[in-house]
């Protein structure tokens, strides 16, 4: 019999309720209800009796506060597992890998949960950094997880970078744009993009265009260029992309046209996830309840279920 201390957290009926309601009203007020959303879901996995993974805290990879990291490990321990690295949203400037005690803890603590190893990165926002210096942060975390592979008993061939919202688009300019990459090579096994802004635009029907503005600049002429979707060849990593039902302005069409791109450049279309009723908090909030439709589809993306992992 299981465990009632394992057993992942039902999404509530009033939470179902909420998102219903929330849903089609999303861009009325984008940041008031990824606020609400993000203390619901924090409400709901605070209130699970789960065992925490082991976590190792505010770990620095760089000299600035934001270049920090924190490290969530599989209770059994193990060697050669995958890692994932995750990278948070925030519209550029503001966010942090802790938006609150529970989200985005929850990403990584579902992956250790399936014998992964999670790293959850901090990074510079604007306007005290300018593209590509979030991209250079992202660079530096997957060279310290290179770096600590040993010791975290990471197979340094498994390590995927994984990124939501604004995290999406970092994570996208590291693994597409060759200019950001070390010589020797990107070193990932896989990109995860969930609700990803991976293309940077000031249109009006952005309500977070001035954000986008304050890290990439005014000048859209030169978005494209700057933008990790135009980057895509057939030499990218393996992409695993999700987008909800309900996003921030344009970010589905902008995972969209990856996916197009991606199989265009590759002659085959990437592994993809819609997730219906959800929204562009929910989708990346509810890892690690019991609705696991988009996680176990990351799992399977990342090729090494539990069962099979190495003890």
């Amino acid at each position: 019999m299981t465990a009632a201390t394992d057993l992942a957290p039902e999404i509530t009926p009033e939470l179902r309720q909420l998102m219903a309601e929330l849903g089609p009203r999303w861009l009325e007020n984008t940041a008031g209800h990824v606020r609400q959303m993000t203390e619901a879901f924090s409400l709901l996995h605070r209130a699970s009796k789960r065992e925490k993974q082991i976590e190792r805290r505010d770990i620095a990879y760089g000299a600035h506060p934001r270049q920090a990291l924190d490290v969530y490990l599989p209770k059994v321990a193990g060697t050669g597992r995958p890692a994932v690295i995750f990278v948070h949203g925030g519209a550029f400037t503001e966010g942090h890998r802790n938006r609150s005690d529970e989200i985005y803890g929850n990403v990584l603590r579902y992956v250790s949960r399936h014998g992964i190893v999670g790293v959850n990165i901090g990074y510079r926002l604007a306007d005290d950094a300018q593209f590509p210096e979030a991209t250079r942060d992202v660079a530096a975390a997957v060279a310290w997880t290179q770096a600590h592979a040993d010791e975290l008993g990471i197979d340094p061939a498994r390590i995927f970078l994984m990124g939501h919202s604004a995290g999406g688009a970092h994570v996208a300019s590291y693994a597409y744009d060759r200019r950001w990459q070390p010589a020797e090579g990107h070193g990932l096994a896989g990109v995860i993009i969930v609700s990803g802004r991976v293309r940077a635009d000031n249109l009006p029907e952005n309500t977070n265009a001035r954000r986008v503005e304050a890290y990439y600049g005014t000048d859209a002429s030169r978005y494209d260029d700057m933008s990790g979707v135009t980057h895509v060849t057939a030499d990218s990593p393996p992409t695993f992309v999700a987008w909800s039902q309900y996003e921030n302005a344009l970010i589905d069409v902008y995972c969209t046209e990856l996916v197009w791109r991606l199989g265009i450049a590759k002659r085959r279309a990437p592994p993809t996830c819609y997730c219906p009723g959800h929204n562009h908090t929910s989708i990346i909030a509810h890892l690690d309840t019991a609705e696991d439709v988009l996680g176990a589809a990351i799992r399977k993306f990342i090729g090494t279920p539990e069962t099979t992992l190495t003890r």
